[in-house]
């Protein structure tokens, strides 16, 4: 697979103008997987915005949770990692503040429909 990666940034590297050079030829550009990782990841903020469809009592708690931390966690890390790479910043802005907005739904909806209680059966 690098093979066929290497020709085809080989081939695309004549085309590239002048002015996007600083861009393409960046330590976190296009070239390397610091540029492709990010853009992949825009899937799941593509997701989490799709998901603000879904009935709130249907969203997972856990899973927004997890998403919302990894997306905080990797938000601080892509700034101070050298080179900073505002791609993955961005990504993991976006992925974090969707599934807060989930956790939100699914908190707003739990407090205006609290589960009822149940009583312990006599026996």
């Amino acid at each position: 697979m690098s093979k066929v990666y290497n020709t085809l940034i080989t081939t695309t590297d004549r085309f590239v103008p002048n002015a996007l050079r600083p861009i393409w030829n960046h330590a976190a550009g296009p070239k390397t997987v610091f540029f492709w990782a990010p853009v992949f990841k825009w899937g799941l903020v593509v997701a989490g915005l799709s998901d603000l469809r879904r009935p709130a009592d249907q969203l997972s708690v856990s899973q927004a949770a997890s998403l919302a931390a990894t997306g905080l966690i990797w938000s601080r890390y892509s700034l101070v990692i050298i080179p900073k790479n505002y791609g993955l910043f961005s990504v993991n802005l976006f992925v974090a503040t969707t599934q807060l907005a989930q956790l939100y739904r699914a908190w707003d909806h739990s407090r205006k429909h609290p589960a009822p209680i149940e009583e312990p059966k006599k026996e």
